[in-house]
């Protein structure tokens, strides 16, 4: 499968250069987006003098720090108009395994969404304090409870997703923008019937840089599983700025 993996990035010069790297060495065929929200760190620089010796990378740039949700959004239109037939996402940070990628793939021969799973087999996580485990597991079974997803890793963005199945959501109608929106694509997926498969990872800290991790990023997610509970997805809600 033509396979692109989606990274959004916000001050990760760090990370990004060595990401790229060592993806190409797990899967030489892989392609590479980054969406860049004008880091002022220079991430975007770094990727666009990689892209000068390698087609394989691709770089989205926006005008500032429009969110995550977004940004994938952004960057799944992308590859959708570019003919990918797998389209990934994963974090820029090293807290997920690039090795893992192969087999994402190749599950998703049979399924249409793959989840890279922290709580289907125990619970993965290597370097998170008691608080944020704590913290994380919690929303994972309170958005499964409130959705009635049958989904153990509903909070986790390490995935892939069959084109097909991208194509028949409308991104522009997307609610959420924090770390919610990964509830959000999957409960869409889910009502679509899709077949969905969760295969356990193993998660990391982020080996460098800052967790953009905050209380307003929390809060959104509390309250977007009521919005998918009793309003669906039919019309996007006003946002207050």
């Amino acid at each position: 499968m033509k396979a692109i993996v989606v990274i959004p990035t916000y001050n990760e010069i760090e990370n990004i250069e060595k990401l790229i790297h060592e993806l190409h060495n797990v899967k030489g065929d892989l392609n590479v987006l980054v969406v860049d929200d004008n880091s002022p760190d220079g991430t975007a620089s770094v990727v666009e003098n990689m892209m000068l010796k390698d087609n394989r990378i691709h770089l989205l740039k926006r005008p500032g720090k429009m969110g995550l949700g977004t940004a994938y959004c952004d960057g799944f239109s992308y590859a959708l108009s570019n003919g990918f037939e797998a389209i990934m996402e994963m974090d820029a940070d090293f807290s997920h395994d690039p090795k893992e990628i192969p087999n994402f793939i190749n599950t998703l021969s049979n399924n249409d969404l793959v989840i890279g799973s922290r709580y289907i087999s125990g619970v993965n996580v290597v370097n998170w304090p008691l608080s944020r485990l704590l913290l994380s597991y919690a929303a994972s079974l309170y958005t499964r409870i409130i959705t009635g997803m049958p989904i153990k890793d509903p909070t986790g963005g390490f995935k892939c997703f069959r084109a097909e199945v991208l194509k028949k959501i409308d991104l522009k109608t997307i609610y959420s923008n924090g770390y919610s929106f990964q509830i959000e694509m999957n409960y869409r997926i889910w009502k679509q019937k899709a077949r969905i498969k969760e295969i356990p990872i193993i998660f990391i800290d982020r080996r460098s840089g800052i967790s953009k991790m905050n209380k307003k990023i929390v809060w959104e997610a509390i309250f977007m599983v009521w919005k998918l509970r009793f309003c669906g997805f039919r019309k996007k809600p006003k946002i207050s700025s």
